[in-house]
């Protein structure tokens, strides 16, 4: 199992990324949530890139555009920032980032943790955590990257994702 800037712990406002906080409150506001995100498609044209450390191209964010057109379209995109377990709501998905979180500390499974500087979600404490926590954990550092890592480093994601997988099936590969 390999994971960047998952959701591996039931979140609380008062640990949320500052930089985060602001938007997902504004988000998740009755009314004001699906002005931005649906009317006005503010997820797509200015979170997605500023999480990310490059610029995106505009040939890149007309493909990020492209599925969602219209707001109807925008619909999931408006319910997504709703349903990030933060302080215990929702409670269903809150009681399933528990369930993941606990079988992640539980299981022998191989995992692999990439993260970035600053990083978005994953940040020090997270993946101390992980380190802590997680059995059978290897991590890889990918530099300067925030929350969409597959945009800032992908050719090193992809490398090492490999080696690690070869490893994997075939321990005496390095």
């Amino acid at each position: 199992m390999y994971l960047f800037e998952a959701i591996i712990r039931p979140a609380r406002w008062k640990d949320f990324p500052p930089d985060f906080k602001m938007g997902f409150k504004m988000f998740r506001a009755p009314g004001l949530g699906w002005l931005l995100i649906a009317v006005m498609n503010v997820f797509i044209n200015k979170l997605l890139p500023e999480a990310v450390v490059r610029s995106l191209t505009e040939e890149e964010m007309g493909l990020y555009r492209e599925p969602f057109p219209d707001i109807r379209s925008r619909r999931p995109i408006h319910r997504w920032p709703n349903e990030i377990p933060i302080d215990g709501k929702p409670a269903d998905v809150h009681q399933a980032v528990t369930d993941f979180s606990a079988w992640l500390t539980q299981t022998e499974l191989p995992k692999l943790l990439f993260y970035a500087d600053p990083g978005g979600i994953i940040r020090e404490k997270q993946i101390d955590w992980c380190r802590t926590k997680m059995k059978n954990l290897s991590t890889i550092d990918i530099g300067p990257g925030i929350h969409y890592l597959q945009e800032d480093n992908p050719h090193l994601i992809g490398e090492e994702l490999a080696r690690w997988l070869n490893r994997l099936t075939d321990p005496g590969v390095t």
